[in-house]
């Protein structure tokens, strides 16, 4: 059952239903933080039923879950989720523990759009009262103390395998790669609810997201989608190009535009979503939206192209996925080339990170984000872990990759109290 309450205020509502949230084992929660035109908030709590796996046939068994019922679902996919080229990226262990992937259909469902707030539930009135009679403010407990990190790498280490790659790009074994180092705690303790809303304060992004799979947490701040589906089109909106924020924003913009380095990082991994997309689009019909386009966030300034197509007939979420995950500004190009590299010279398994969450709605649209910017917490096992990285070419300079890794730590840095 579907129900409608007008609302006076969506961001005093959006942190009552993150309180609401609390006694839910599993939930996702997407806020656009006013970037979006469409949900300003999504969530969906409870299981109903659940479809998860890390092995080579997870992503067929989602699709057959996808056919059992036509429902609301939510979750993730993991940078390691073996798809049609059946590689394994990598052996290493599995600290925060999410799976490859995992999909819920959710007993509520709350959305808020511009003044309304929409619940499907079967009782959406008693779901509304309890989410009215919710604090809006987040108890911090006992768990806000500084959570100090370490790097899996060195500065030192760092700049060698900056070097190193660039000694694979200049032999031509890839013409793009994206390389990332972990920082992590292993006796961290943190209440999800109030690090995540300090998140959003300190750099609110439109596919910011909470997502609880038991103890296993990700607080998530990400600028970027992988992909969005609207009936028969298909878009996708990588990200490649980073500056910092500080002063003059129009000079700033134009010296991200002008950056010779950047937009070579941009046009390959357009190149290869436009590759990728062609797969599963009607010939002719993938195109350039928008080519090196500009946005401005709070710490950073961002290059951002658009792709689009219109898809084949009967194309399934299986094959969409199959043609283009992982994505490409999270690899680089050629995609199964560097991401062998990728799993040679980075110290950690990425899991959820370069991964992507998001939702598939009954009708079979969707729309997905790619997980960067974001903290991943067990809370059991006490171990806290964010990853930071970027696109290396022949343009690289070690130095700035070392100190752009940093910026994009930064904002996670000051959350955790450093």
């Amino acid at each position: 059952m579907q129900h409608s309450f007008a609302i006076n205020d969506p961001d005093i509502l959006k942190k009552r239903v993150l309180n609401w949230l609390k006694r839910f084992s599993t939930f996702c929660f997407l806020d656009s933080n006013g970037y979006d035109g469409n949900n300003e908030l999504l969530a969906g709590a409870g299981v109903v039923r659940a479809c998860q796996g890390s092995s080579a046939n997870a992503l067929s068994d989602l699709q057959s879950f996808i056919n059992e019922k036509k429902s609301w679902l939510f979750g993730h996919l993991a940078y390691e989720l073996v798809t049609a080229e059946k590689i394994h990226t990598s052996s290493k262990p599995r600290l925060i523990q999410f799976p490859d992937l995992f999909f819920f259909e959710p007993a509520i469902i709350v959305a808020i759009k511009n003044k309304v707030l929409t619940i499907e539930a079967p009782d959406p009135k008693q779901v509304f009262d309890s989410i009215m009679h919710c604090t809006m403010a987040t108890d911090p407990g006992d768990d806000n103390k500084p959570v100090k990190t370490e790097s899996r790498i060195s500065r030192s280490d760092y700049l060698d395998i900056i070097h190193r790659l660039k000694n694979h790009l200049q032999r031509g074994d890839c013409y793009e790669i994206n390389f990332c180092q972990e920082f992590f705690s292993e006796e961290a303790a943190i209440n999800p609810f109030f690090v995540f809303e300090k998140l959003c304060q300190i750099s609110p992004n439109p596919f910011s997201a909470l997502y609880r799979l038991n103890d296993q947490w990700l607080l998530c701040a990400s600028p970027e989608r992988f992909l969005k589906k609207e009936n028969q089109r298909i878009i996708s909106q990588p990200i490649k190009g980073t500056l910092k924020r500080e002063s003059g924003e129009k000079e700033e913009q134009a010296a991200l535009l002008n950056s010779e380095k950047d937009k070579a990082e941009n046009v390959m991994v357009v190149d290869l979503v436009r590759n990728d997309l062609s797969r599963i689009c009607e010939e002719g019909s993938v195109k350039v939206d928008e080519l090196f386009g500009i946005y401005t966030f709070p710490q950073v300034h961002q290059m951002i192209s658009t792709i689009s197509g219109t898809l084949k007939k009967d194309t399934s979420f299986f094959d969409i996925i199959n043609a283009t995950f992982p994505m490409g500004s999270m690899t680089g190009a050629p995609k199964i080339s560097v991401m062998k590299l990728i799993d040679q010279y980075e110290k950690s398994r990425r899991g959820l990170f370069s991964g992507a969450l998001g939702y598939i709605t009954p009708g079979d649209d969707f729309d997905f984000n790619v997980v960067i910017r974001s903290l991943m917490y067990n809370e059991t096992a006490r171990y806290l872990s964010f990853q930071t990285g970027g696109g290396i070419t022949v343009y690289s300079d070690a130095e700035k990759e070392w100190e752009e890794s940093m910026l994009k730590a930064g904002a996670i840095k000051t959350v955790l109290g450093n």
